[in-house]
């Protein structure tokens, strides 16, 4: 069958994403080597956390899948940092992890608008009209208007289990073997980056009674805000390393591919191996380990945090030194993958290439780590895809968007010189793009893209008229001569103990009453950082030319240098210096309104 608008090869998080918002838009084609790896979690069985759940939201309201996989397959949800402000509250979302992958290939498989094609991509061919063909390894020639390669860690992709590697893009699983050359041949620069996995140990080995249980929280929450019906049936647990642990791998770091030297590529500094733990904080005598069960019809737990290389005898060892893993066995050992990327900065904000216009890129191929960030590139490049397919104008996302834009903008005009991971840090304007609101944010453009249908859009511009119902019922009412939102943003008192006091709110529900909640307590720190927003929107072309950065006490060291070095003559150019922070920015506009810069010809 032929006659399709966009291909995409790579059936991960993000070749799923791409293929499920492509479809949406126009006739499209999946290619995979085998359909049944389609959706699978080859990490951590989970979705979200700080700085990642953000993106699932956004990507949920985008009309995404991965909020709704998530949900559907869950059985542990917890939401982290509850104790803090809403800017950094994130939902995490333990999942079945077969029945995750089982219910994304149902979902795509039942596109009416989605075929999938089984076979490996070897090359990449201009059709001479502006359109490309896809060539397999077999010979099949499949064409499209535009293509988007969603390829993980499987470009040459090499695992390592202590000194001996083989080709694999994951564990099992054969790599990509000729995909990076039609790249490189067509001018992109490929770099060499490593991830890994920790261990897989049988449930039935593990004395989870010396283990610190966790328990999921009593009111489950979800990314569309139906939790599925099994959200709360599984704790999670915690162990640690011991001092023997420590000591098995600083005796055995000679095993370690890493250290000495097999390995080329770039590891995550976020998700460090446990050799790397050991290694790099060696005054510390502990680090903690969260045990997460892979689902509550599999037998093996997984070892959050016990990522290693190293070879899989000593795997046993190091395992049976923590508490309540003495007897266990691994059912699946842990590696490392080594695997080709793309230099993120010859995209365009579409995840475009500028090198080969109507090839898009999206997920670890770009440099990124995690299935969120994966899926949040997949639903941007399937949709600029079958744009451009279409003769349609560019996506605008930009940075002030909210964490999808600030992901977008860092692997565009910062690049990464290791895998990147999406935090809540990197986010300038945190408290306004909260995951509670993405859909207020983000539901409207998904319809306007046609990726949202008219009735979510309307049930969202729903939610949000009754939430400012009840805002304005908590200001029109009084106790004792205080208006109700007055006393909800009293740091003791919550919604329930100020309709205890007699205030009537209108019938809302959870997420309403906690959108109203965030509203109320927080309005005097969200109106101040929208001015500040607005401020800097109208200082992103104010001039630089002259400036002297050396003078500039309130900079950063790393940002001064840099700033010397690049000598930007916006503030919008140096905003997109690396290693200038939003601070940096903040104090440039602070020195600018003191002291305006004087032009270089005068």
């Amino acid at each position: 069958m032929s006659g399709w608008n966009v291909i995409v090869i790579g059936g991960g998080h993000a070749g799923l994403e791409a293929a499920w918002a492509a479809a949406k838009l126009a006739r499209t084609a999946l290619l995979v080597g085998n359909p049944a790896t389609i959706g699978r979690m080859p990490c951590n069985p989970a979705v979200g956390g700080p700085g990642k759940s953000q993106l699932v939201f956004e990507v949920q309201a985008l009309g995404g899948l991965m909020g709704r996989l998530a949900d559907e397959t869950a059985i542990h949800t917890r939401v982290l940092n509850a104790s803090k402000g809403p800017a950094v509250q994130s939902l995490r979302v333990q999942n079945e992890r077969d029945a995750y992958a089982e219910r994304a290939q149902d979902v795509l498989l039942g596109h009416p608008e989605l075929d999938v094609l089984r076979g490996e991509a070897a090359d990449l061919e201009p059709d001479g009209r502006g359109g490309w063909f896809v060539v397999t390894t077999d010979g099949r020639r499949f064409q499209a208007r535009s293509v988007v390669v969603a390829a993980g860690t499987f470009m040459r992709g090499v695992t390592w289990y202590g000194r001996h590697s083989r080709p694999e893009g994951r564990q099992g699983e054969p790599p990509s073997r000729f995909l990076s050359e039609p790249l490189a041949r067509g001018g992109h620069v490929l770099k060499r980056y490593k991830t890994g996995t920790p261990p897989r140990v049988r449930a039935d080995s593990v004395r989870f009674a010396d283990l610190l249980e966790i328990p999921a929280d009593p009111r489950p929450r979800g990314f569309t805000g139906q939790p599925g019906p099994r959200a709360t049936e599984s704790p999670t647990w915690q162990t640690q390393t011991t001092p023997e642990t420590h000591r098995l791998i600083q005796e055995n770091l000679h095993e370690s591919p890493m250290y000495a030297g097999d390995i080329e590529g770039l590891g995550p500094r976020y998700c460090p191996s446990i050799e790397d733990k050991v290694v790099r904080f060696a005054h510390h005598d502990r680090h903690l380990l969260f045990v997460e069960p892979d689902g509550t019809q599999t037998s093996e737990v997984y070892l959050q945090g016990f990522s290693s290389s190293l070879p899989p005898a000593l795997q046993d060892r190091l395992v049976r030194t923590l508490p309540g893993f003495e007897s266990a066995v691994i059912q699946r050992y842990a590696y490392a993958v080594e695997y080709d990327v793309v230099d993120s900065t010859e995209l365009t904000l579409n995840l475009e290439s500028r090198r080969l216009p109507g090839v898009f890129t999206a997920g670890q191929i770009n440099g990124t780590s995690g299935y969120e960030e994966a899926a949040a590139q997949g639903l941007v490049a399937g949709t600029a895809a079958a744009r451009r397919a279409a003769g349609l104008s560019e996506l605008q996302i930009s940075r002030e968007t909210g964490y999808l834009g600030v992901l977008l903008d860092d692997l565009v005009f910062k690049g990464s010189d290791e895998p990147y991971r999406m935090m809540t840090s990197r986010v300038e304007h945190r408290l306004i793009v909260r995951q509670d609101n993405a859909d207020e944010r983000l539901t409207a453009l998904g319809f306007e893209l046609g990726l949202v249908d008219g009735a979510t859009r309307q049930r969202v511009r729903e939610k949000y008229a009754r939430v400012e119902e009840g805002i304005r019922a908590l200001e029109t009412q009084r106790f004792q001569g205080q208006p109700g939102d007055a006393l909800l943003r009293r740091p003791e008192f919550t919604l329930a103990d100020v309709e205890a006091l007699g205030l009537t709110l209108p019938a809302l529900l959870a997420e309403e009453r906690e959108a109203v909640t965030i509203r109320v307590k927080y309005a005097g720190y969200i109106e101040r950082a929208e001015r500040q927003l607005a401020a800097e929107s109208k200082a992103r072309d104010l001039n630089l030319a002259g400036v002297d950065f050396a003078g500039i006490g309130a900079l950063s060291t790393e940002a001064r240098e840099k700033l010397m070095r690049v000598r930007p003559t916006t503030v919008e150019q140096a905003a997109r210096v690396p290693g200038v922070r939003h601070a940096d920015i903040s104090a440039l506009l602070v020195y600018l309104r003191r002291s305006p810069p004087v032009s270089r010809e005068t």
